[in-house]
């Protein structure tokens, strides 16, 4: 067992227990999550601004199924983004924050994925509504790529950098 105030990574240029990492890194993921909670609460809330549009009643069965499965996955977003909040309650003062950071770490990832998907969904929906079909796909595609190269490429290959950096 290690000290309980031995420098947790002597090799990261900090100097902070596991204690003070752990209680950081909750820090850091709290505003990870306050940026996805926003974007998802705008979204939601333009998703629920729709169905009391008169071109809703206009939409064809798949618009509507495809406008429901949006708000469903709106739904997800925010009770991914609510569980690490909730978890932290639970675990609150039982001394093992370190847990409680790397679960809430694969809850937010998994937000990220989520919330991707709603995007480039909405997008979607959106040129399918105003355009055509065509345009929608055109367009999803579109926005699926950007966010695959922002949200997986790029951090992996910075990540690589550091790596090949480290060595």
């Amino acid at each position: 067992m290690s000290e309980p105030f031995a420098d947790a990574d002597p090799a990261d240029g900090r100097t902070e227990t596991a204690t003070q990492r752990a209680d950081r890194n909750w820090s850091e993921i709290l505003q990870e999550l306050r940026v996805t909670q926003t974007g998802t609460q705008i979204i939601s809330g333009f998703l629920l601004a729709i169905v009391f549009q008169q071109r809703f009643t206009q939409l064809d069965s798949f618009q509507v199924a495809f406008y429901l499965v949006l708000v469903l996955m709106a739904a997800s977003c925010t009770a991914l983004g609510l569980a690490p909040v909730a978890l932290h309650r639970e675990l609150f003062r039982h001394h093992d924050k370190t847990q409680t950071v790397s679960i809430a770490n694969r809850l937010l990832r998994a937000t990220l994925v989520l919330v991707a998907m709603l995007t480039a969904g909405v997008v979607f929906f959106v040129f399918d509504v105003t355009v055509n079909r065509a345009a929608a796909f055109i367009a999803g595609v579109a926005v699926v790529l950007v966010l695959v190269v922002l949200l997986v490429v790029f951090p992996r290959s910075v990540l690589a950098r550091l790596r090949r950096r480290e060595l």
